[in-house]
């Protein structure tokens, strides 16, 4: 049976440009899915389309087990949705947005109200409660907006980029409130650009470019297809470079990099910290001199240059975004 949101050769075109091409995703009940990739590679769109917001091309979406095409309306009632930008009533107070949300979803009065200061709490927003939103910075209007969203605690949740504009403390706080509503079996669809997140998040990932899934699979399979873990090391001396290499290879995993001019050499390694440790005493028994050490994780641009072969290009996330709002 499908999952909670399914959807199978959604295709999406704005002019000349192919924001959905043919894309199929499948995320079973009470997990979550991080849709991963540069500005402009599709998500949003994907995002629009399972949300009712615009209608595909061509293909299928089913959402909480309702037809997307065939039946709207029900799948509004079904859905939770936090967009890439605040949707907040500027003139309305924090707690009365968060109210005025849960009437809308026919909640009693009272019921709004205790519910809307629960989320207040939840986002470090109860001193700002009774302000109006206009005064409120971007981080806050954006923390109002994700509550906003949470109001109702729908089956099926979708936050595209919920963490753009969140302080360290805050973003925390979001992961946590994910974490508590997936724990209580809803789903949700996850996109963001940063590996991290998905990382911490996600159960399963799927890497979307130029409209199309690249690649699936948990985050530690996709990290090992652009060679997990790296050390990278910057002798003090360039003629220790050699030395450095010898001693570096037994704990390799792969080839080396070796950058001549910044004296940095870079080894494929796995084994953490743990290892890490191990290498700093070797390189101090044998005298090697290091400016820097590290233990590195794969960035989302080491995956999406791994999986595609090129780096993001610029300027594609206004091209989706002009296109979606036509």
């Amino acid at each position: 049976m499908p999952g909670a949101i399914y959807a199978e050769g959604l295709v999406k075109t704005f002019g000349d440009v192919t924001a959905l091409d043919g894309v199929d995703l499948d995320v079973p009940e009470g997990t979550v899915l991080g849709l991963l990739g540069p500005n402009g590679a599709g998500k949003t769109t994907a995002v629009r389309v399972l949300t009712t917001l615009i209608r595909p091309d061509r293909g299928k979406a089913v959402v909480a087990g309702i037809d997307v095409l065939k039946k709207p309306n029900e799948v509004r009632h079904a859905i939770g949705l936090s967009g890439q930008f605040a949707a907040v009533d500027e003139y309305l107070t924090g707690r009365e947005n968060l109210s005025m949300v849960g009437r809308l979803y026919q909640m009693s009065s009272r019921d709004a109200k205790s519910r809307a200061g629960e989320l207040l709490e939840r986002f470090n927003l109860a001193d700002a409660a009774d302000r109006p939103a206009k005064t409120y910075s971007g981080g806050m209007r954006r923390r109002l907006d994700l509550a906003a969203a949470l109001v109702v605690s729908p089956p099926v949740m979708f936050m595209d980029e919920p963490t753009t504009g969140l302080d360290p403390r805050n973003r925390q706080a979001l992961w946590e409130v994910i974490q508590e509503l997936v724990a209580g079996g809803t789903t949700l669809l996850l996109t963001t650009q940063y590996l991290e997140e998905a990382d911490h998040l996600a159960h399963d990932i799927c890497v979307i470019d130029h409209g199309k899934v690249i690649a699936r699979g948990t985050s530690d399979q996709l990290k090992a297809r652009t060679g997990g873990e790296r050390v990278e090391l910057v002798v003090h001396e360039r003629e220790h470079i050699p030395l450095a290499v010898e001693v570096m290879r037994p704990f390799g995993k792969g080839g080396f990099t070796v950058e001549e001019h910044t004296r940095k050499v870079i080894v494929p390694v796995s084994g953490g910290a743990r290892l890490l440790a191990e290498v700093i005493r070797e390189l101090d028994t044998r005298g090697i001199e290091i400016d820097d050490i590290g233990l590195r994780r794969p960035t989302l641009d080491d995956v999406f240059i791994s999986l595609t072969g090129h780096v993001a290009e610029a300027g594609e996330e206004t091209r989706e975004q002009e296109g979606a709002a036509t």
